[in-house]
């Protein structure tokens, strides 16, 4: 399964970077605004850094607009990933960008149907979101196994990108499940390492260790 971060601080993607764990970055409007940074030039950034897709959202409402920012984005680097909203016209800017050779993102899908619609479109990535729709108690992993059994119904080339990550469980289900990308903030990426056992076992090996009255150095 590939990593994506969901950032567009370019400190955290360089640190997860220099491990192996970044295969994307996802960025957003409101990830953008966080950052503080003119979208174009921390956009060039992150794309300069990383050899994944890197998902860069437009804003536009109509699909005219939509198009227009999309080819301006992807002018960025050839590894933008020209993200889009599941709306009738977002759907209509996936159709032409992905026919132009262009990566699209379809961003914002809370259904099996909406998932379909935009493989039909020529979506490269489904951007379903789980932890949203855990917020209103519906089952988000339930929904991801579902595209997952369409798409290989199908034989769909549209690579489902599980979104709104907010624990390592949801990591490890999406894993479990089959989707092809997980995007999550750093934090979430980095709590991975994470185990009470682990810590438990380190204090106990300090400990016996501290008795000795060794050292390795």
């Amino acid at each position: 399964m590939k990593f994506f971060v969901d950032t567009a601080e370019i400190d955290a993607i360089a640190e997860l970077n220099d491990l192996g764990m970044v295969d994307g970055v996802t960025t957003n409007p409101s990830l953008i605004a966080k950052s503080g940074r003119n979208i174009l030039e921390v956009t060039k950034e992150i794309c300069d850094l990383v050899s994944g897709p890197v998902s860069a959202e437009v804003v536009a409402a109509d699909a005219e607009g939509m198009i227009a920012e999309g080819r301006k984005l992807a002018t960025i680097a050839e590894n933008i990933t020209v993200k889009v909203p599941l709306t009738w016209d977002g759907l209509k800017a996936c159709k032409v960008l992905s026919g132009e050779g262009r990566m699209v993102n379809v961003t914002l899908c809370f259904s099996v149907n909406q998932a379909l619609i935009a493989a039909k479109a020529g979506a490269t990535f489904i951007s379903p979101f789980v932890g949203r729709l855990d917020d209103v108690n519906i089952d988000g992993m339930e929904l991801i196994a579902d595209i997952r059994e369409v798409y290989d119904n199908y034989g769909f080339d549209t690579q489902i990108l599980a979104a709104s990550i907010r624990t390592a469980n949801h990591i490890a289900e999406c894993a479990r499940i089959g989707a092809d990308v997980i995007t999550a903030p750093p934090a979430v990426i980095k709590g991975l390492a994470n185990h009470p056992l682990t810590d438990k076992g380190l204090a106990t090996f300090a400990a016996d260790w501290e008795k000795t009255g060794q050292t390795i150095l």
